[in-house]
C-alpha cells in the first residue's frame, strides 16, 4: 500500500512556493512553509524528549495552524489525539487524561477553562492561534523553545528546502490517531486509527475524487473528526489544492461569502446543510402553484430547470464539479429534486472506525436513495439470507478499518466478528450492482406488533418533506410511534402563519405523512419540541436523549 506521506512529501517538493492552508481572510501558508514548520516542531519535540508513540493532543477551532500541528506530530511518529472543540472543558481535560497525551495543542479559551487536575500528565500546552507557550511542567521545555531559531538553523546552516523533505513511510501498522467519538466520561470510544487506515481513505480520495494546485476547497466541518480531517484536509492537501478554513461552525452568510471568494471545486458537507439550501432557497420556488406544472413540462421545464441548477452552482462559487454528502441519509424528496435539476452531488457512507469512508459513487453513475458502492480498499456484506432483498446489518473489512478502541479491550472485542468484519450497527441491502441501500440502524429498529419491521429514518423521511418541518424524530411509545418534530421557525415567519395556523400544523403533518406511510408505521401522534435536536459531529441527532 503506498503511504500518504509519500503523496504529501511529494506535493510540497512539486509546490513548494504554492499556497496551501489558508485562514479565510487571515494568516496563510504555502507549501514550503508547512514543511519548515514542520521540521521546526521535530527539532523541539526531540529537544522536549518525545519519542515515537507519545501521544499529543490537538484541541483547537478549525485553522491552517491546527493543521500544520496535526502534520507536525504525525510525521514525527507521535500520535495525535484530536478532540472536538465544542466538548465541554470538563470532557475535554477527561480526554485528554484518558489519551495519556502529555502534550496540547489548543486555544487559550479551552485552556482556561480546563481542571488542570485532570491532565497530571501534561508537560507542554501551546497555543494553536500562534504557536506560543501556554504552560511549560520544567524550563527545559521553555529553553528548547526559546534556542528553536537557532537549534533549527544550526541543523539546516545551508537553508531548509525541499529537498530535506522526508517522511516516514515503514509505519503503516503504526497507530497514528486517536479519535474519541464523544465526549463522554464512562468509557469513552477513542477509535484507533492507523497510519495505513488514513493511507488507504487518503489514497482513495486521490484516486477517485481527482484534484489539481489549481483547485481550492473550503474547509467547514470540524477537523477533531475523521471525516473533515480526511476529505476536507488530507486527500486535498496530498492533491496540491489550496485549503480555506473558516473557523468555528460559520454562519450562512459567512459560508456564502466564503463559497462566492474561494471557488470550490468540491463541496463536502452533511445532508442537513444541503436540505435547509433546498426548503429556505429552492421550495419556496418549486412550491408556487404554478411553477408545479411549468417545471415538468417538456421545453419550458428544462429551462427552469437548468437556472435553478445554475442558481445553486453560483450560490457556491461557480466552480463547483462535485457535492459529497456523508454522516446521514438525504431527504428522498430534496434527492428527487437534485435528480430533476441535476445537481452534481453523490450520497457516501461510512463511520469513524473506516477513517472514514465505506461507500461512495461518483456523481454521474450515483444510483438514486442509495450511498454509493463498497469502496475500493474494503470488503462489505450483508448479514442476511437475502442481501438484496432482507436487510441485515452491514459488515466490513479492509485497509481502512481501525484496530479498536484505545484502553477499552471490551469495546474492542465486540466491534468485530469472528472472521474479523467491522460490525457498523447499520442494516442494509445491496442491490445487484453493488449499490448500497441503508434502512436504519440496528438499534433503533422498531419491530411492530404484527412483526413488521419499521425504520424510523424512512419514517422520519417521508415527515421531514412536510412544509414547516425542520427536522423529526420517530420513538415508539407503548407500541405506538410518536414523532418528536422541530419545526422550521423561519419558513412559519416568512409565510406569516397566524396562531391558529401554527396550531394546526401537527396535525397536518400527521395527516399528510401517513398518506404516504404504509399502515404498519402510521403515526399516532405528533409533539413539536422547542429546540434543535441535539446532534453528534457527523450531524447525526444523538437518538438516545429521545424516547
Amino acid at each position: 500500500m503506498e503511504h500518504y506521506f509519500s503523496r504529501l512529501e511529494s506535493t510540497i517538493k512539486q509546490n513548494w512556493e504554492n499556497p496551501a492552508l489558508c485562514n479565510f481572510n487571515g494568516e496563510k501558508f504555502t507549501y514550503g512553509d508547512l514543511a519548515t514548520n514542520i521540521a521546526k516542531f521535530h527539532i523541539l519535540f526531540n529537544e522536549c524528549g518525545i519519542v515515537k508513540g507519545d501521544k499529543i493532543a490537538l484541541c483547537a477551532k478549525n485553522s491552517a495552524r491546527w493543521a500544520v500541528s496535526f502534520l507536525s506530530i504525525s510525521t514525527y511518529g507521535a500520535v495525535v489525539v484530536p478532540i472536538l472543540n465544542e466538548f465541554t472543558p470538563a470532557s475535554v481535560g477527561h480526554l485528554v487524561g484518558h489519551s495519556e497525551s502529555v502534550f496540547l495543542f489548543t486555544d487559550p479559551e479551552i485552556w482556561g477553562a480546563m481542571d488542570k487536575n485532570d491532565i497530571p500528565d501534561i508537560r507542554c500546552a501551546i497555543n494553536c492561534a500562534d504557536f506560543t507557550i501556554l504552560y511549560c511542567k520544567d524550563e527545559s521545555i521553555r529553553k528548547a523553545f526559546e534556542n528553536l531559531g537557532n537549534s533549527f538553523n544550526s541543523k539546516y546552516p545551508l537553508g531548509f528546502t525541499g529537498e530535506n523533505v522526508k517522511y516516514p513511510t515503514d509505519n503503516l501498522d503504526d497507530l497514528a490517531v486517536i479519535n474519541y467519538t464523544s465526549g463522554t466520561t464512562s468509557a469513552p470510544k477513542g477509535v484507533m486509527i492507523t497510519y495505513g487506515n488514513i493511507s488507504a481513505t487518503v489514497i482513495f480520495g486521490i484516486e477517485n475524487m481527482p484534484a489539481s494546485p489549481a483547485d481550492r476547497i473550503v474547509s467547514m466541518l470540524p477537523m477533531g473528526h475523521i471525516y473533515g480531517l480526511a476529505y476536507e484536509f488530507l486527500y486535498p492537501l496530498c492533491s496540491g489544492v489550496t485549503i480555506y478554513f473558516l473557523g468555528k461552525t460559520p454562519s450562512p452568510s459567512l459560508l456564502l461569502k466564503a463559497m462566492k471568494e474561494v471557488k470550490p471545486y468540491m463541496i463536502v458537507t452533511v445532508p442537513l446543510v444541503m436540505e435547509k439550501i433546498f426548503k429556505s432557497s429552492i421550495k419556496p420556488i418549486i412550491g408556487k402553484w404554478y411553477m408545479k406544472t411549468l417545471i415538468l413540462t417538456p421545453g419550458i421545464g428544462h429551462i427552469i430547470r437548468r437556472k435553478i441548477k445554475a442558481r445553486l452552482i453560483d450560490a457556491f462559487g461557480g466552480n463547483v464539479r462535485c457535492i459529497i454528502m456523508g454522516g446521514a441519509a438525504l431527504n428522498p424528496e430534496v434527492e428527487k429534486w437534485f435528480h430533476r435539476f441535476k445537481l452534481p452531488f453523490t450520497v457516501g457512507y461510512g463511520m469513524t472506525e473506516a477513517s472514514p469512508l465505506l461507500a461512495y459513487e461518483e456523481w454521474s453513475r450515483y444510483a438514486k436513495g442509495s450511498c454509493g458502492k463498497a469502496v475500493s480498499c474494503a470488503t462489505v456484506r450483508i448479514d442476511s439470507e437475502d442481501p438484496q432483498h432482507i436487510a441485515g446489518e452491514i459488515l466490513a473489512k479492509g485497509d481502512n478499518i481501525c484496530i479498536g478502541y484505545f484502553k477499552n479491550p471490551e469495546a474492542s472485542e465486540k466491534l468485530f466478528t469472528e472472521d474479523g468484519f467491522l460490525h457498523t450497527g447499520d442494516l442494509g441491502i445491496i442491490d445487484k450492482a453493488g449499490n448500497i441501500f441503508i434502512k436504519g440502524r440496528c438499534k433503533t429498529m422498531i419491530l411492530s406488533a404484527n412483526g413488521q419491521n419499521i425504520y424510523p429514518e424512512e419514517v422520519e423521511a417521508v415527515i421531514n418533506a412536510n412544509d414547516y418541518v425542520a427536522e423529526s424524530v420517530v420513538v415508539d411509545r407503548a407500541s405506538k410511534l410518536v414523532a418528536l418534530v422541530y419545526l422550521d421557525r423561519d419558513a412559519i415567519r416568512r409565510d406569516k402563519l397566524d396562531e391558529e395556523a401554527v396550531s394546526d400544523i401537527p396535525e397536518t403533518i400527521r395527516t399528510n405523512s401517513n398518506r404516504n406511510l404504509p399502515s404498519y408505521s402510521q403515526l399516532t401522534k405528533i409533539e413539536i419540541v422547542l429546540a434543535p435536536f441535539e446532534k453528534t459531529p457527523k450531524m447525526s441527532i444523538k437518538r438516545f436523549l429521545y424516547k
